[in-house]
C-alpha cells in the first residue's frame, strides 16, 4: 500500500532540503566580508589584486602571482593577468574569481551592484559559520497555523522603499496586493502586502511579536499561486529566514511597514544557533 506522507512528514522533507541548500560550499552562510568599491584602484580585505569601479563598470588588476581564478571564463580555469572588467544591472550579482585553498577555489568574490555602487562580498568555503552548521533551529511543527488566508490584488503593483539589512543599501518591494488571514485564538484579521512572481506564488515579509527573542529581526513565507477565488494558505512551519540572520554581509529587505503581526506566530525557523536573536534587530536600519 503506497504510503501517503502526513503534513508534518512534508514539513520534514521541507527542513532536510531547506538546510542542504543553507550549507552549499558557497553559499550564504559563506559570507565573510562586504566591501564598497571605490574609483580609484585599491586592496581590499581577503583577496589580493586592486579593485575599482568607474561608471557602469567594475575592474580588477591582478598578477598570476596573486593566484586569481577568473569564473567566468569558459573554460573556468583562466588565472587573471592584468585587468578585467565586469558589468552589472543594479541588484545583480555575479561570482566573479575565486582565490586559495588546495584548489585555489576556497573563497569566491561575489560582485554585487547595489544603489548603483558596486561592491565585493566573499564567501569563503571555510568560515565557521558553515563549518558548524547543524541546521536551523525551529519550532515544533504546528498544524494549527496552517491557515487560510485571501489574496487581494492590485490594480497596479505599488513600488514602497523599504530599508535592508545593510544601512547603506536602499530597498524596494513590489506589493502586489494584500493578504488577509486570521491567526489561531484572535478574531481580528492581519493584512499584510505581498510580493508575487512570475508564476503567480506569493512572497510575504513579515515582523511578529516573537523577533528579538526567540527569532531573527524578520522572517518570510511564501503561497502557491491564488485560487480563483483569491485563497491562499499560509504555512507559517515554512517561515524561513533571510541570509541576514546568518550573517553580517547581507542586504536583505527588511518589511515593508504595514507587514506588521502584534501577536506570536511561533512557528517556522528560530534564530540560528549561536546568533544572539536581538542581533538582527539592529540591522535594520
Amino acid at each position: 500500500m503506497t504510503h501517503v506522507p502526513t503534513p508534518e512528514e512534508r514539513w520534514l522533507r521541507f527542513r532536510a532540503s531547506r538546510d542542504a541548500a543553507l550549507a552549499e560550499e558557497h553559499g550564504w552562510l559563506t559570507l565573510t566580508s562586504f566591501q564598497w568599491l571605490g574609483r580609484e584602484p585599491a586592496r581590499v580585505d581577503v583577496v589580493p589584486g586592486l579593485w575599482s569601479s568607474t561608471g557602469d563598470a567594475a575592474r580588477l588588476t591582478a598578477g598570476a602571482s596573486d593566484g586569481l581564478t577568473d569564473l567566468t571564463d569558459p573554460t573556468g580555469g583562466r588565472i587573471v593577468e592584468g585587468t578585467v572588467e565586469a558589468t552589472l544591472d543594479d541588484e545583480g550579482s555575479l561570482m566573479w574569481v575565486a582565490h586559495g585553498g588546495a584548489d585555489g577555489r576556497r573563497v569566491v568574490v561575489e560582485l554585487a551592484r547595489r544603489a548603483g555602487r558596486y561592491a565585493l562580498r566573499t564567501r569563503d568555503a571555510s568560515s565557521p559559520t558553515l563549518t558548524r552548521f547543524t541546521g536551523v533551529p525551529t519550532f515544533d511543527y504546528r498544524p494549527d497555523l496552517v491557515v487560510e488566508g485571501r489574496f487581494e490584488p492590485y490594480g497596479e503593483p505599488l513600488h514602497e522603499p523599504t530599508p535592508t539589512a545593510h544601512p547603506k543599501v536602499p530597498g524596494m518591494h513590489e506589493t502586489a496586493g494584500d493578504v488577509v488571514f486570521s491567526l489561531p485564538g484572535t478574531r481580528r484579521p492581519f493584512r499584510l502586502h505581498a510580493a508575487q512572481d512570475a508564476s503567480g506564488a506569493l512572497s510575504i515579509t513579515f515582523h511578529d511579536t516573537t523577533n528579538g527573542i526567540t527569532t531573527a529581526a524578520w522572517r518570510k513565507v511564501t503561497t502557491r499561486r491564488p485560487r480563483p477565488d483569491g485563497g491562499v494558505v499560509l504555512d507559517f512551519n515554512r517561515a524561513i529566514n533571510y541570509p541576514s540572520a546568518f550573517t553580517l554581509y547581507g542586504t536583505c529587505p527588511a518589511p515593508v511597514g504595514a507587514n506588521v503581526v502584534d501577536a506570536p506566530i511561533e512557528a517556522g525557523e528560530r534564530s540560528p544557533a549561536g546568533v544572539p536573536a536581538a542581533s538582527g534587530a539592529s540591522m535594520t536600519g
